[in-house]
């Protein structure tokens, strides 16, 4: 084998190995997209399947990196290797945003149990929404039982990446507005479980009363998340809130719906990558003398568009 394939091949041997610069390279590779995305995420998806994946997300402000902070300090004191993928959608840097609670992370950068990348849009074909189960797998092929998925914000893509892990944490602050924006962003639809950070400031019980009180409203079935306060700053919180993420991991495994809900995200998945290309083609078609001839049949009411794209399409 010779180009991308081999070169992905050789990186995934080195990753599997320990070799943390091969991961990175990996991850880069799948951000980048084209021929070198493709063949480090064909690699990656007949390695993986062992890693379970956390998702934390919430409204700007809520403390989501201190906390995840936080609980990597709690899976460390476990013995557990763990992974962090930071998402921001916004960022045109390489290597994601810099963003000054991100690097509260920083404390667990030399530790060879950690793995922590931040990972914004780049020429990826479909974006963050491809390119993160891509590298939740390279990291899982790299050997992290655990990978954790954080975002910046609480927009779409936010909201449908983190949606996606295997357990989704919404953190929210003392306040009706949080959980008011909560409610509105769809956070209370994927949720598994919420933690109330910051909860040692003022409004922290009525925040609580206001979520219970929404989830009275919502049939979640045989798991209602719950809510933990925390004070992720102190560390306060943080075990309660690793073992109810550990409650719901084993409920998921019991009830067969672990597998269930990755059956749906492959779905989900491969649906998405067929849009895209279609997307693809349909840029490709709409480019070139063709193109615009057929434009200018349409715009003098020499062709209808229906019947003009029925043509670039071969219909």
């Amino acid at each position: 084998m010779t180009g991308p394939g081999r070169d992905a091949e050789q990186l995934m041997d080195a990753a599997a190995e320990g070799d943390r610069r091969s991961v990175a390279r990996l991850l880069s590779m799948v951000e980048r997209g084209g021929d070198d995305a493709r063949a480090a995420g064909a690699l990656a998806h007949a390695r993986s399947g062992a890693a379970y994946t956390v998702g934390i997300t919430g409204a700007p402000g809520a403390g989501k990196s201190t906390l995840t902070s936080a609980l990597l300090g709690e899976l460390r004191s476990r013995g557990e290797r763990v992974s962090v993928l930071a998402i921001d959608p916004s960022s045109p840097f390489t290597g994601g945003a810099i963003l000054g609670d991100r690097i509260r992370m920083q404390d667990h950068a030399l530790d060879d149990g950690v793995f922590i990348r931040s990972m914004a849009t780049r020429g990826h074909l479909g974006g963050l929404a491809l390119a993160t189960p891509q590298a939740v797998r390279v990291l899982d092929a790299a050997g992290f039982p655990w990978v954790l998925v954080e975002t910046v914000g609480v927009g779409q893509v936010e909201v449908e990446i983190v949606g996606a892990a295997d357990t989704t944490v919404v953190v929210v602050n003392p306040g009706w507005g949080d959980a008011v924006q909560a409610n509105k962003a769809g956070l209370m639809e994927i949720a598994d479980v919420f933690v109330i950070n910051k909860a040692d400031r003022p409004g922290a019980e009525e925040t609580r009363r206001d979520l219970d009180g929404m989830l009275d409203l919502t049939d979640y079935g045989e798991w209602r998340p719950p809510v933990v306060d925390a004070v992720a700053t102190e560390g306060t919180g943080v075990s309660e809130l690793w073992e109810q993420i550990l409650a719901h991991r084993a409920h998921l495994e019991s009830s067969g719906e672990l597998g269930r809900r990755r059956g749906r995200r492959a779905r989900e998945e491969l649906t998405r990558i067929v849009a895209e290309r279609l997307l693809e083609r349909a840029r490709q078609a709409s480019d070139g003398d063709r193109y615009e001839a057929l434009l200018d049949d349409v715009e003098t009411r020499g062709t209808d568009p229906w019947a003009a794209a029925d043509e670039l399409l071969g219909g």
